[in-house]
This record gives C-alpha cells, structure tokens and sequence, in this order.
C-alpha cells in the first residue's frame, strides 16, 4: 500500500465509508447512491488488485533505472507513471513540487527544477525504449504563467497571457517548437493557442471527438471542449 497506510489503515477507511453510505441510504433510496457504491467499489478493487500491487512496487524496478529517474520526489514519481501506463492504466496524473513562487523564484527553480529535468527526460526515454512512447501522450502544464517582471519579494506573480506546454509521444512531431512569445514573454507574438485549441488537439490525438456533448444534471448539454480547433501543425 501507500507510505503510511497499511493494509489495516486501508480497512478501517473503508468501513467508516460504508457506515456513512449505510446511514445515507436509509434516510434516501437513491439510484445516484447506488451508482456511488459501485464506483466506490471498483476504486477499491483496483487498488487492492495484485496488478496495482506490483505496478505500485518500485522495487521491481532495476537499480540502475531507479538511479536515472532519480532517487527523489520527481524521479519516482514518474517511475511509477511508467510503471502505470505500462501495466494498462489509460490515464495517469501527477504533481510534483510547488510552482506558485511569488517569492525567490530563482532559489525555488534551482531547488525543483533538475529533478525535473532528469526524471522527465528519463520518462520519455523509458517509455521510447519499451515500445510506449508513440501510444502515450506525455503533456506537461500549468494553470498559467508569470509575470515578465520579478516583483518586490524576487519572485513572480500569476500571468496568464503567455506560458507553454510540453507535449511529447503520442504521435506529436519531437523536438518542435509551435508559437512563440515576444522578447520580454508579455504576450504572444507568433501562433497564439488557447486553451481550447490546446485540449482540441490532446483530445484528437486520444481519438476522442471533443465536439461530442455530454448530458449535465438538469438535462443540459455540454460539449467536451467549448470551441477550439486541432493544432495539426503539432502533429507527425
């Protein structure tokens, strides 16, 4: 199991969940509910299964592999990304440090940032040599950028004009740039994109019509992604 929750921990979570579930369900049958425990119930399958068990074990993974990831925060993680998507886990999610550096960005760059780079660049390297690469996309974002200008505390604050985006695998082209900035990346100069635009293109890669609408409480249709169109620029 996870660092600091063992197998009687886990059991305990569970059984304080089915005594809320069990006391809402007698005050309200309800379709919505038993729809919750079924999900519920195969979260926990999942998580309990022998294949998350093992994909979950980096010591299955060769020394020598774990030290090129890194022995850290970053490096392990995306290890275990790998070790996901190569068990058969469609989508994989991860965070790793803390970006909102209102105060010493450089410190706090020089801090994060070379684990970063080694294990990212380890990722793509694993996933290149298993076969995976071209069947995984790999995307690396945020919420939004900095300010062009060091504030007060020598850090920056939010900005969201202008920041970028990692794509890699995935069928996207390697080693190319699309858009650009102008020289002090205050607002974009060459090949704008937007959000949507962003998502249009990740959701065309996965196969997935982001057209497609899908039903919100209250019967009201919404689509995937609000507009947008596919950057095939970005694609090989």
């Amino acid at each position: 199991m996870y660092a600091g929750i063992d197998e009687s921990r886990f059991a305990t979570r569970r059984s304080a969940l089915e005594a809320v579930n069990d006391h809402f369900k007698k005050l309200e049958k309800s379709d919505k509910l038993s729809a919750m425990d079924t999900f519920y119930e195969r979260a926990y399958s999942l998580i309990s299964s022998p294949q998350a068990r093992e994909a979950f074990d980096l010591n299955k993974e060769d020394a020598k592999l774990r030290d090129a990831y890194g022995r850290n925060t970053a490096g392990a993680r995306m290890l275990m990304a790998r070790r996901l998507v190569e068990a058969g886990v469609r989508l994989v999610n991860l965070t790793y440090g803390g970006w909102d550096m209102h105060s010493r960005i450089v410190a706090g760059f020089k801090s994060q940032m070379p684990a970063f780079d080694q294990a990212f660049s380890q990722l793509v390297k694993d996933l290149d040599q298993r076969g995976l690469l071209d069947s995984t996309l790999i995307m690396v974002s945020s919420e939004f950028g900095r300010t062009p200008k060091m504030n007060k505390d020598a850090g920056r604050d939010h900005w969201p004009k202008v920041f970028s985006v990692v794509l890699a695998g995935g069928g996207v082209k390697r080693g190319y740039v699309y858009g650009a900035s102008d020289a002090t990346a205050t607002e974009p100069e060459r090949d704008p994109v937007g959000c949507q635009d962003l998502f249009a293109t990740v959701y065309h890669i996965m196969g997935i019509n982001s057209d497609k609408e899908i039903m919100a409480p209250g019967d009201r249709p919404i689509e995937i992604v609000n507009g947008g169109k596919v950057i095939k620029d970005v694609l090989a």
